[in-house]
């Protein structure tokens, strides 16, 4: 018998009993689903962290202002004015491996183009900035040197801008009031999506840094016009990230005269840490949601392996009749191992639509992201067949080891 007759045979003995073939299949069935589903909703969300990391830019550490003291009181994080333009220029001219030190000012403020207004980010800074985060204009062109050093009036608009404030026309050459200042859109930056704390950063408006410091009220503090809220500094090379980092660190302390005992007024991060961390907790998350979602696959073999020794029993007459009539001990054990397969298979490819549909629903009723690979989907086709030739080889050993004679006599 070849082996198309005999997965034949299998598939032709199932259908005889299909009620208990569909409830055998129905572990399998939920194994596969609960695992594509897992692997679609995890890989989803690693790939929205890597997004996210792209859309941040590479080599990147943030540099922020300390925390300020209100009387004895400890405020948060960069509330405190220590750091300036000055700090930005040094730190790319004497820190090794630094490639470019970006200042930013940025305050929320109202903006308005025509009968349209809307609040959002206004952003100063220099011509570093959007090449650290590796942003660039979609339609228009960057300040110029002469715009820069002047503050001219010109900005540089996210998509969203454009959206809600010129109906998704071109803004070039239009005028947008930030607060009761004009200023001409020169360009239109490329879209950048969500950002890691799950705001648009295509919500933003850039100006030349000393159009920020003068021109938009609020957006220096009043104690300093040189205070930044930070300073984005972009490294040559990844393995130089640590070395840059305490570079940074002790130029500042020396900028900052600060006392050997006293604390840093500033810090260093890098942006990419908390999304690293972030990505790695998915990944262990996912392993161990896929590791409860496989234990339904190893049911659904057991499934498979009652349900096989229960039929080598019902058909010990059939199995004794076809050997006296010249069936092999090997065309026994294969029909059975096809049966098994067979029910493992078609299970696993239900159980890949079932999946599939179900992450299909999480992505449309809970908004998150999620990648259905056919990849995923062939592998756990691929390990219920084997789940199915496991755990079907012990009842197929079993129906090849009896003895004609006894199981044509058998009542």
């Amino acid at each position: 018998m070849s082996y198309f007759e005999s997965f034949w045979t299998g598939l032709c003995m199932l259908q005889v009993n299909r009620m208990r073939s569909g409830l055998t299949m129905l572990g399998i069935l939920i194994g596969v689903a609960a695992v594509i589903c897992v692997m679609s909703v995890g890989m989803g969300a690693q790939s929205d962290v890597a997004e996210q990391l792209r859309t941040l830019g590479s080599n990147l550490l943030l540099v922020r202002p300390g925390a300020q003291l209100s009387g004895a009181t400890r405020l948060g994080a960069g509330t405190a004015h220590t750091l300036t333009e000055e700090d930005a220029l040094l730190i790319r001219r004497e820190i090794p491996g630094v490639q470019l030190a970006a200042p930013l000012l940025s305050r929320s403020a109202q903006l308005v183009a025509g009968d349209r207004n809307w609040s959002s980010l206004v952003a100063g800074m220099d011509d570093d900035y959007l090449v650290a985060r590796d942003w660039r204009i979609a339609t228009g062109r960057m300040f110029s040197a002469a715009e820069l050093d002047n503050g001219e009036k010109v900005a540089i608009i996210g998509l969203d801008i454009v959206e809600q404030l010129f109906n998704g026309r071109s803004a070039l050459g239009e005028t947008l009031r930030i607060g009761s200042v004009p200023f001409v859109v020169i360009g239109v930056l490329d879209k950048k999506g969500l950002g890691p704390t799950g705001i648009s950063q295509d919500d933003i408006v850039f100006v030349p840094l000393l159009a920020a410091q003068s021109r938009i009220p609020g957006a220096r503090p009043a104690s300093t016009r040189e205070a930044m809220d930070f300073i984005l500094v972009k490294v040559v090379d990844q393995q130089l990230m640590p070395d840059v980092a305490n570079g940074i660190a002790a130029l500042l302390r020396q900028r900052h005269r600060l006392m050997q005992d006293e604390p840093d007024d500033f810090s260093v991060q890098n942006p990419a840490d908390v999304l690293n961390a972030r990505k790695d907790a998915m990944h262990t998350f996912s392993v161990l949601l896929l590791s409860v979602a496989s234990v339904s696959l190893i049911v659904g073999g057991i499934s498979i392996m009652n349900i096989m020794l229960v039929s080598v029993s019902e058909r010990t007459r059939e199995i004794g009749l076809r050997m006296a009539v010249g069936a092999r001990r090997r065309d026994i054990r294969r029909q059975f191992l096809a049966e098994a397969m067979v029910l493992a298979l078609v299970g696993g490819l239900l159980g890949s639509f079932a999946g599939s549909a179900a992450a299909s629903i999480i992505a449309w009723q809970a908004g998150w992201p999620v990648v259905i690979s056919p990849a995923s989907i062939m592998l756990a086709c691929g390990v219920s067949g084997l789940i199915g030739i496991g755990f079907g080889l012990y009842p197929a050993h079993r129906a090849s080891r009896l003895d004609p004679i006894v199981a044509l006599r058998f009542e």
